[in-house]
């Protein structure tokens, strides 16, 4: 069975690919860094566990190794290295810094830029050339794209085309691998996620990002200050670009199948979703009545909405887009708008992730001090 080598493999997305191309008899990589409180081992083990509800898990065929993104050949022995590399793999390089403001810059490129071009100078030299590298990318590396954000390559830009430092570091990391499938050959491809959100059958939700932030900001001050008419910054007619984590799952999956792939694909849902119906739930699933308006002044800001205000410094760059994303190339390779989100599925998303604030909120003050 083929080899998949995966960084930043205990995060959201590349835990629930692991989790299914482990299902399917894969051999996997896994490459994560240590924290100051677990293991690599016990950092990938917690994360398919918890997508798991505690249910066994086979390790039969994973490994676990610790890495370092930005040190030369990860701090691996090359002995180690040539060794996970002895035969053709599918790299996919999902390490990345989510932040995003001008304070955390020099991190974002040196995570997402250097940390990319590290990857690339390792695959090129250990990777026979029957491997192929993957560089997950974001779909917002469009910026403030007014058109149809097509699967091809996007020169860089200055930070005033973009919305964040995020965006653009994830542009130039694309141009990076960019520059090593023209200059060294290697066979290189840019997969571009939307916002990945619940499972779409299940509702089960194991982000706190996007919308998720948001709504854990509305929850907290709902709790604290309940039933209140908050207005809040957002037009109800934009829309949000959400792809369900089984769907994003089911498109790794394809990917891995597939032999011969467009260079870059849009991993994006064929319909958004309207700011309305995001609001609408949470209405319906807190004490709190949120209102939708297209400007807001802070001088006319009450206290409550000041404090949504703040915590809306990301998502709230994302309250009032419309972006339209082109699928060709991802219509190439599977069946597209199958398995998206509506207003049911966000409100089972929204929902089972609010119970399980409130479930560590119980479990908090239940704990003795």
């Amino acid at each position: 069975m083929k080899r998949i080598i995966i960084n930043g493999a205990n995060g959201y997305i590349a835990s629930n690919f692991i989790n299914e191309l482990l299902i399917n008899n894969y051999e996997v990589i896994a490459l994560i860094r240590k924290n100051k409180s677990h293991l690599p081992p016990e950092r990938m083990g917690n994360a398919l566990t918890r997508m798991n509800e505690g249910e066994y898990v086979s390790f039969r065929n994973l490994v676990v190794l610790e890495y370092i993104l930005t040190e030369e050949n990860f701090s691996m022995q090359e002995e180690q290295l040539q060794g996970i590399f002895n035969q053709s793999v599918d790299y996919f390089h999902f390490a990345a810094s989510l932040k995003y403001d001008i304070n955390a810059k020099d991190e974002i490129f040196e995570t997402n830029l250097a940390g990319v071009e590290n990857s690339l100078k390792i695959f090129s030299k250990y990777a026979n050339k029957n491997s192929r590298f993957f560089f997950i990318s974001t779909a917002y590396s469009c910026g403030q794209i007014t058109e149809s954000f097509k699967e091809e390559f996007y020169e860089n830009k200055d930070i005033a085309s973009f919305r964040n430092y995020y965006e653009q570091s994830k542009r130039y990391a694309e141009n990076i691998v960019r520059k090593y499938i023209e200059e060294q050959s290697i066979n290189g491809h840019i997969l571009r996620l939307s916002q990945i959100v619940g499972n779409n059958k299940t509702g089960v939700t194991n982000t706190d990002y996007g919308i998720f932030d948001f709504a854990k900001r509305v929850y907290s001050l709902s709790n604290t200050y309940p039933n209140n008419i908050v207005r809040i910054c957002m037009d109800s007619d934009s829309t949000q670009n959400l792809l369900p984590i089984d769907t994003v799952v089911m498109y790794l999956m394809r990917v891995v199948q597939i032999e011969y792939l467009p260079v870059i694909i849009n991993f994006v849902a064929k319909n958004s979703i309207k700011n309305f119906h995001i609001i609408d739930n949470l209405n319906k699933l807190l004490p709190i009545k949120l209102i939708p308006v297209k400007t807001l002044n802070t001088v006319e800001m009450t206290s409550w909405e000041r404090m949504i205000s703040i915590g809306m410094s990301f998502t709230g760059s994302y309250a009032n887009t419309n972006l339209i994303f082109e699928t060709k190339n991802l219509e190439k390779i599977t069946e597209v708008g199958t398995n998206e989100v509506n207003a049911t599925t966000i409100f089972w998303m929204l929902d089972y992730f609010l119970d399980t604030l409130s479930l560590k909120k119980q479990n908090t003050s239940l704990t003795p001090s």
